[in-house]
């Protein structure tokens, strides 16, 4: 019979606690990144919207929905800045700090649900049949 699993719960540099402050600041950074990656997104989407021109189908929704879009993530960005720039072991910070947190997130869910609709409007056909049907419509 073999001895129950023993585990090591001691971490490679001590018993020192988490610094709650670098956790905050590395997460910031990688939304910030994320928020980044998205911001390029739409900012390419922005380009094709206009490159197709004020006569396509959703032409004027979609023009709103990528510049509302656009505009939050850099309220989010912002935002992010600010998060990590705050030290998360300091009392007084906390509750400010919540609270930017909260925004941020909620203002991401908002950006994630404006996407999705530019993702549904922004749909058209790409590659051999979309050559196909705009050089000889069957």
């Amino acid at each position: 019979m073999l001895p129950p699993l023993q585990r090591d719960h001691s971490s490679p540099r001590g018993n020192q606690p988490i610094n709650l402050n670098h956790y905050a600041t590395k997460k910031s950074v990688a939304e910030s990144m994320l928020d980044v990656a998205l911001f390029m997104s739409n900012a390419t989407r922005l380009k094709a919207v206009l490159e197709q021109g004020p006569f396509s189908q959703y032409y004027t929704v979609l023009i709103t929905l990528i510049s509302i879009s656009l505009l939050l993530q850099v309220i989010i960005g912002i935002l992010l800045v600010v998060i990590a720039r705050l030290n998360l072991n300091e009392v007084e910070n906390q509750w400010q700090l919540n609270q930017l947190n909260n925004a941020a997130t909620i203002l991401i869910f908002i950006t994630v649900v404006i996407n999705i609709f530019i993702t549904a409007f922004g749909a058209h056909k790409t590659g051999f049949l979309a050559t196909r049907t705009l050089s000889n419509p069957v």
